[in-house]
């Protein structure tokens, strides 16, 4: 039924043991399906080129509990075996809660958990930890450990021993060793495009399960589910004219879920990869344009020299809708500042300027000022912040270009982004795929009349593409 990998705390080696088990697995022939607990992009990135299938988000606060069943004995059930990483320590949820955590996604699918520990100096005090995760929440089952960091053959002897006295299951260990550390950024592990000969690292990975993890108890582990329901990229499509969105996919944009891309081709919106950072033109047919997120404060003088990208940006959003989040925001505004702190000229099309800030991180409740490209007056919706970059700006909080109000836990209410009824900028990410009516009135936005430029030139969809959605079901 698969197994959750979950440990006490971040950096304990979740990311690391879960790689090696998809490398082991894929070179020994099997179809693995990796899961992710959370909101997290780069994380993903590596289990997706590492299982060579997309990884899915398992988010309970982000997708709610029905998607995330629906996700994972969907997704999972198309695989041999199936893996979830778990997120941060396995009861950290929301402030000081257990919402949405690792602990709540193992019960919610009622999946065993394995826990991974950094053993880098203890010896006995290793039973204290353990028995104290496992002892914690009697609902749930830890079905072994797994040590990391473990610096020598008498280490591993001491720490079995150890978990021999309370009668915990050693899974493996892995050894302590700088060439298996995974680079970081200032937002966590490095995007896997920037890793280093990444066909050697995974036959690395591949070795290190095979030598140091007991990979057969680890195969009956993540024996794959067995549902009769369907992933959700087979339910039957949405018919309709084909409406074309452009979506910025290069090194400086690449924060996407799998799904969101998915669910608009089911519904006749097929996608477009435009890459600002290569200037070039947007495409011609794209009756819309995705900024996702994505690290364009690390190329932002390149991308302020990308004249024919920023202009046809600009001609493209006198039209067309355009919906940005997080690092996509920022190529709308005025200057960008980059990691050195020097500015660089961006799109111009809203009136702020970004430099690096303190830290932005959590779930956010978001309240819509008033009817948009994709929110309605009187709405509530939830997602989530993450970035280290801030915007300057004079506008006043009761603007009417506020998108809405956001409130995290123990933030406050604070006005948010950029909305019209052409634009959606803002710093938070949505899940589309499980948002009740994203996609349809995004489908609604691209059907309707665009707005001529002046001389009179425009984009006329046909009659047949003003089909409007808007009260059709959940995305």
């Amino acid at each position: 039924m698969a197994v959750v990998i979950a440990a006490p705390a971040s950096g304990s080696g979740k990311t690391l043991l879960t790689l090696a088990l998809l490398a082991w697995a894929r070179s020994q022939g099997h179809s693995i399906q990796p899961f992710k607990v959370g909101p997290d992009y780069l994380d993903p990135q590596l289990l997706s080129a590492a299982a060579g299938h997309p990884c899915r988000n398992l988010d309970l606060n982000l997708c709610g509990q029905a998607w995330v069943e629906k996700a994972f004995l969907g997704y999972g059930s198309q695989r041999d075996l199936a893996l979830v990483e778990g997120v941060m320590g396995l009861f950290d949820g929301i402030g000081c809660s257990e919402a949405g955590s690792t602990a709540a996604i193992a019960k919610q699918l009622q999946l065993p958990v394995v826990l991974v520990i950094d053993a880098g100096g203890q010896a006995a005090s290793l039973g204290a930890l353990v028995q104290g995760f496992r002892d914690h929440d009697p609902d749930l089952t830890l079905a072994g450990v797994v040590l990391n960091r473990v610096s020598s053959q008498r280490h591993r002897e001491l720490l079995q021993e150890v978990l021999d006295a309370i009668g915990m299951p050693l899974l493996g260990c892995l050894p302590k060793s700088d060439e298996l550390a995974l680079p970081s950024r200032h937002l966590g592990l490095a995007p896997a495009h920037e890793l280093q000969n990444p066909l050697h690292r995974h036959q690395r990975w591949a070795r290190l399960a095979e030598e140091h993890l007991d990979v057969t108890h680890w195969l009956a582990l993540m024996e794959a589910p067995r549902s009769g329901t369907p992933p959700l990229d087979e339910i039957a499509p949405i018919t309709g004219p084909a409406l074309p969105v452009a979506v910025a996919v290069d090194e400086a944009f690449h924060f996407r879920y799998a799904e969101t891309g998915e669910q608009l081709e089911r519904m006749a919106m097929p996608l477009l990869p435009w890459s600002p950072l290569a200037d070039e033109p947007i495409p011609p047919d794209a009756r819309g344009l995705i900024l996702p997120g994505g690290f364009p404060e690390q190329h932002a003088e390149e991308l302020g020299q990308c004249r024919r990208s920023l202009s046809a940006l600009r001609e493209f959003a006198q039209q067309r809708p355009v919906y940005a989040e997080c690092g996509g925001m920022l190529l709308l505004g005025q200057q960008l500042n980059d990691l050195n702190g020097t500015p660089h000229p961006m799109a111009g099309l809203l009136p702020f300027s970004a430099r690096r800030g303190g830290l932005q991180v959590g779930y956010r409740q978001l309240t819509p000022r008033r009817d948009g490209l994709l929110l309605r007056h009187g709405e509530s919706l939830r997602g989530h912040e993450f970035h280290r970059w801030i915007l300057e700006h004079d506008r006043p909080p009761s603007d009417e270009s506020v998108l809405w109000d956001i409130e995290g836990w123990r933030t406050g209410q604070t006005p948010e982004g950029w909305g019209t009824q052409r634009i959606h900028a803002s710093w938070i990410h949505l899940h589309w795929a499980s948002s009740s009516m994203i996609c349809s009135r995004w489908r609604d936005a691209l059907a309707t009349e665009p707005i001529p430029l002046p001389g009179g030139s425009s984009t006329e969809p046909s009659p047949a593409a003003r089909n409007p959605s808007s009260n059709a079901g959940d995305c």
